[in-house]
């Protein structure tokens, strides 16, 4: 029987096994990421979007497709997960564009639906690569163009670009080398196809489709509820000392010092500057101490008993506390979590599966809640950077600066920049600019066979990444610490700090001899251990 147009309820069935077909199949595209670190999640990141889709649409009984189409569009924005699930959720604004104010559409208009899928999802990507699910739903628009003519059923339409997605998916390997190396078609244009294909299985039928899946729980973890307390150290004590006209090598008998005179403490070197936080009962000697190293800025005391006081007070009437600037940060390992909340971010976003992924609407629900003036993101991950900045376009009103961090590390670098009484365009500047100056490695076993830039790496091998690259390889986890180090402190002369954190698979021992190897190359080097949590690297490591 011929399909010669489609309704909301049909773009309704068409979302819903769509969504389920991809997420039946989502390990299957997982396992094509060719990057062999394993957090091979396009099939997961995209499956979690179209999740979160198909629950939106599943009660509606409105046959208005362009109303379909607009909770469609709504909820992929804001369930999307990774680069893969916000181009995914581009694609299906394109098709929204395209249908709005209609009631049902036919074969050609449907055909150019497609191709303003494309198109949105091109304009959203700053670089454009071919041999991705780019390419991919490109030529689905071009096919569905040119299978307009020659058809009015939709059936028929959507059978060509299914299998005009399919061939030119088998082409990515000859667009991307990773792909011909590892032996896999790209990921994202297989997800692409699995949702076209069972989209296309139920587009005519009468049968409702239920999905009961819920998408990723991501806890929100802020400073302790109020309660009341007997406080021990009464002054949280906050400075900057200017350290350029100071050589002598002052820093671990100050952070001894430190030790000894309060808890809750903080002290980040950064080359001609020293962040300190402390809580203390005694701020006058802490600051006379530091004067010694060098002059002072940025100066802040704060009677915590007072402001315990207050802070129950306020708790009790239920009154927020408005802020210049509110801070969100990613994170994964409860170590990690503390230094974010110590280093003043306000609300930590942890995913429950120990992943680092958050999606957009984890972001919108954070930066609404917020009772900041400005809100800072840091997504911590390359997969959560476009997520966070289409939050950011989102919530329009409020206004939203997104920190382009890959790494929690390069957060704790940024907020040693942290000062609240600065304007936000000098912030973010003298932010970005410190994660551009940190170098950060990471130690992991390789998930998958694969071959990277003439690497060949098999499964279970230690691998060493620098900046996002894989540099190296070995079957040693010790070994390929200690190589990184030395990559790491050759190419950078005048490094004088070296940070090293344990994940969760992270060895203590293992931790000192690397610690030990650091200083045999540099005995200036201040070396510091800390347990930052992290599930998937074993250590991470920075050097500045």
């Amino acid at each position: 029987m011929e399909l010669t147009y489609i309704d909301g309820q049909n773009l309704k069935r068409f979302m819903i096994n769509g969504a389920n077909r991809l997420w039946a199949n989502r390990d299957k595209v997982d396992a094509m990421n060719v990057f062999p670190v394993p957090d091979g999640d396009t099939g997961t990141n995209m499956s979690a979007t179209m999740t979160a889709v198909a629950n939106a649409v599943a009660d509606m009984e409105e046959t208005d497709i362009s109303k379909v189409a607009k909770v469609v569009s709504n909820s992929a924005l804001r369930g999307a997960r990774g680069n893969s699930g916000v181009i995914l959720s581009q694609i299906l604004r394109g098709f929204y564009k395209c249908l709005d104010g209609r009631k049902k559409v036919t074969a050609s208009e449907l055909a150019r639906c497609f191709a303003a899928a494309a198109d949105t999802a091109y304009k959203a990507v700053m670089k454009p690569k071919e041999g991705t699910m780019l390419t991919v739903i490109r030529a689905m628009g071009e096919k569905a163009v040119e299978a307009a003519y020659t058809t009015e059923d939709i059936a028929v339409l959507l059978k060509e670009i299914m299998d005009c997605g399919k061939e030119v998916l088998e082409k990515t390997p000859d667009m991307l080398p990773q792909l011909k190396n590892a032996g896999v078609v790209d990921s994202g244009g297989q997800g692409l196809v699995y949702i076209i294909e069972g989209g296309y299985e139920y587009i005519g039928s009468i049968a409702d489709i239920r999905i009961d899946r819920s998408p990723d729980t991501v806890k929100s973890i802020t400073a302790a509820q109020p309660v009341e307390a007997d406080i021990k150290y009464g002054y949280c004590t906050e400075f900057f000392v200017n350290t350029a006209d100071n050589d002598t090598d002052f820093e671990e008998e100050f952070r001894s010092y430190l030790d000894s005179m309060g808890d809750s403490i903080v002290m980040v070197c950064d080359e001609d500057i020293v962040k300190v936080h402390i809580h203390t009962n005694h701020p006058g000697e802490v600051l006379e101490k530091a004067l010694s190293i060098g002059p002072l800025e940025n100066m802040k005391i704060e009677n915590m008993r007072i402001q315990h006081s207050s802070i129950i007070k306020e708790a009790e009437t239920k009154a927020p506390v408005k802020k210049r600037f509110a801070v969100t940060a990613v994170s994964n390992g409860e170590g990690f979590e503390n230094m974010l909340l110590q280093m003043g971010v306000d609300t930590v976003l942890a995913n429950e599966n120990g992943s680092m992924r958050c999606g957009t609407d984890h972001f919108i629900s954070t930066i609404e809640n917020s009772t900041g003036d400005t809100v800072i993101v840091f997504p911590n991950d390359k997969d959560n950077i476009m997520a966070a900045k289409q939050a950011a376009e989102i919530c329009s009103e409020k206004n939203v600066v997104v920190i382009d961090t890959k790494s929690v590390p390069e957060c704790l670098e940024a907020m040693v920049m942290y000062n609240e009484d600065s304007d936000i365009d000098s912030l973010k500047a003298e932010m970005q600019e410190a994660v551009g100056a940190v170098d950060v490695a990471k130690v992991t076993k390789a998930a998958k066979d694969t071959v990277v830039d003439n690497m060949e790496i098999k499964t279970g091998d230690y691998i060493g990444i620098l900046n996002d690259k894989i540099i190296l390889k070995t079957d040693d986890c010790l070994k390929a610490s200690n190589m990184l180090v030395d990559k790491m402190l050759e190419n950078n002369e005048d490094a004088g700090m070296l940070s090293l954190y344990l994940g969760s698979d992270g060895d203590e021992k293992e931790a000192a001899a690397v610690e030990d190897h650091a200083l045999s190359l540099n005995k200036e080097l201040e070396v510091c251990v800390e347990h930052g949590g992290q599930a998937t690297y074993n250590y991470i490591i920075t050097v500045s």
